[in-house]
C-alpha cells in the first residue's frame, strides 16, 4: 500500500491513535505545502532535512545549525533533494520570526528540545520534536501544558509508531494474540568506545559554543563534549536510557497499554571504562504498573551483545505466547517456543545506524504533515510521547538515587521522596528557562 493511501485510509479505532488537537492547515488552503525549518543537522537533523523535502506537501526554507561547517553540509544534502536549496541560519530564532514558518523540526542536542519546541509554539509554529523530548521530567510536563495553551501540532520522533508492521502486531496484542500481556522487555547494545578526560581547549572557530549552550548552565568549552558526546554528561545530556531506550520503552508501553508507572527501580554503572561519562554503560531499570504489568529496560552501552540475535527491540510476555519485535518487524511464538507467525523485512536494517533514511520515518513525517494540512490523527502527539520519556527521566533518577522510587500513576510524580524530586528540573543560565 502507497504511503499516503496508508496514512489516509487507516482508521483511528484500528491503529490506537490520538487526535491532534491543533486546527487544520494555518493558511487555509490544503493544496499548500507545509513550509518548516531544520534545527540541529550533525546526524538525525540532515536524516529529517531530507525527508521533509521529499515528503509530498511540505518543503525546507531553512536549515540551521550553531556549526558553520556541519550547516553548509547539511544545507548541501538537504538541497539535493528539492529545489531551491533551503536558506541556512546560525541561530534558529531567526527562522522563528518568518511568518511563512509553519514547522520547527528539532533535533539539537537534548537540553536544547523542550526550550526550543515552547519557543517555537509561543511563535505559532507546529513542533516535530526528536526524542527525548525533554532534557528532565518537568520539561515533559511543561511541553504538554504549552501544547494544550497553543493548540499546535507536535509529533515526538518515535517512529515506529508509524511502522506497518508494529502497527499490526500491537493492535493483534491487544485483540488477544498472545493472552494477556504482562510483561515487556527492551534492550539495546552497542560497542562505544571511551571518551576519555577532556581538557579545555580554545572554542573552534566554527563553533557559536555560547548558543550550543543556550539554555544549559555555560560552562567552558572541553575537547570532547561537541558533538556527539554530549549525550554522557547530564549537564546536556540524558544517557542511553532516554538517547535509545526511549524508542524501545514506547514501544512496550504501546504494546503493554499501559499510560505511568507505580513504582521504578535500576541497577547499573559505569563499568567499561574510566572516563568523564557520567551515565550508567550497563543498566537494568524496571518499571511497574498499576494492573500487573512490568517493563524492563536493558541497556549496554558498551558491549554489543545481542538479545534474540537483535541489537536493539522488544519482547512481549503473554499468557498464551510472546512477541519479539523490532524495527524490522516482528515473530509470534507459542509458550513452547514454536514459530506461529512472522512478518518481517525481506532484509534486516541496522539498528545501530542513528543516519539511516527509513520508511518509518519517511511515514511519521507524512503523519505530521497531514496533521498540519487536514487536521489527521497524530501517531504520537507530545502528551503521549511525554508518557514515555517520563519512564526514561525516573530509571534516570532511581539509578542516582540507588532506591526504589514510588510514583504517582495519575500524574507521575515521585511520592514521599525530596531527594528523589530534587532531579525532577534543572537550573538554566540566566534568561533561559523555559516558560508556558
Amino acid at each position: 500500500m502507497k504511503r499516503r493511501r496508508f496514512v489516509k485510509t487507516a482508521s483511528s479505532a484500528a491503529l490506537g491513535l490520538i487526535a491532534a488537537r491543533a486546527p487544520l492547515f494555518a493558511k487555509g488552503s490544503p493544496s499548500e505545502k507545509v513550509v518548516v525549518a531544520i534545527m540541529g543537522l550533525n546526524g538525525r537533523g540532515t536524516v529529517l532535512g531530507r525527508a521533509f523535502a521529499k515528503t509530498p506537501n511540505a518543503t525546507v526554507a531553512y536549515v540551521c545549525d550553531v556549526d558553520s561547517q556541519v550547516l553548509a553540509k547539511g544545507a548541501a544534502a538537504v538541497g539535493e533533494s528539492q529545489s531551491p536549496s533551503p536558506k541556512s541560519l546560525g541561530d534558529f530564532r531567526r527562522a522563528l520570526d518568518d511568518k511563512s514558518i509553519d514547522a520547527l523540526v528539532i533535533a539539537a542536542p537534548d537540553h536544547w528540545h523542550a526550550p526550543a519546541a515552547i519557543l517555537a509554539m509561543s511563535a505559532g509554529k507546529h513542533v516535530y520534536l526528536e526524542k527525548p523530548c525533554g532534557h528532565n521530567a518537568r520539561e515533559g510536563e511543561l511541553l504538554v501544558e504549552a501544547q494544550r495553551k497553543h493548540g499546535r501540532v507536535v509529533q515526538m520522533g518515535t517512529q515506529q509508531r508509524s511502522a506497518p508492521r508494529s502497527i499490526e502486531v500491537v493492535n493483534a496484542i491487544r485483540d488477544g494474540l498472545i493472552g494477556k500481556p504482562y510483561l515487556a522487555r527492551a534492550w539495546y547494545a552497542n560497542t562505544r568506545a571511551t571518551i576519555g578526560r577532556g581538557k579545555s581547549a580554545p572554542v573552534p572557530a566554527n563553533l557559536d559554543y555560547e548558543l550550543w549552550q543556550g539554555p544549559a548552565p555555560h560552562t567552558p568549552y572541553h575537547d570532547n563534549v561537541v558533538h556527539y558526546n554530549w549525550h554522557w554528561f547530564r549537564r546536556w545530556g540524558t544517557g542511553e536510557i532516554c538517547n535509545n531506550g526511549t524508542h524501545e520503552i514506547d514501544v512496550c508501553r504501546w504494546a503493554l497499554g499501559v499510560d505511568r508507572c507505580s513504582r521504578v527501580t535500576s541497577t547499573g554503572g559505569r563499568y567499561h571504562f574510566d572516563d568523564d561519562w557520567e551515565f550508567p554503560d550497563t543498566q537494568e531499570a524496571a518499571f511497574e504498573f498499576p494492573g500487573g504489568k512490568t517493563i524492563i529496560w536493558e541497556g549496554q552501552s558498551c558491549n554489543g551483545l545481542n538479545t534474540y540475535g537483535r541489537s536493539r527491540g522488544t519482547a512481549i510476555l503473554g499468557t498464551t505466547g510472546s512477541v519479539v519485535m523490532d524495527r524490522d518487524g516482528y515473530v509470534v511464538y507459542d509458550l513452547k517456543n514454536t514459530v506461529v507467525k512472522q512478518n518481517l523485512a525481506a532484509q534486516a536494517a541496522d539498528g545501530l545506524n542513528i543516519s539511516a533514511d527509513d520508511d518509518m520515518t519517511a511515514l511519521h513525517i507524512a503523519n505530521f504533515v497531514d496533521a498540519i494540512r487536514t487536521g489527521a490523527p497524530l501517531r504520537q502527539p507530545i502528551d503521549e510521547g511525554a508518557k514515555s520519556v517520563l519512564l526514561c527521566h525516573l530509571g534516570n533518577i532511581a539509578q542516582w538515587t540507588g532506591r526504589a522510587l514510588r510514583v504517582d500513576p495519575a500524574t507521575g510524580r515521585i511520592q514521599g521522596d525530596e531527594q528523589a524530586m530534587a532531579h525532577w528540573s534543572r537550573e538554566y543560565a540566566p534568561g533561559w528557562a523555559p516558560a508556558v
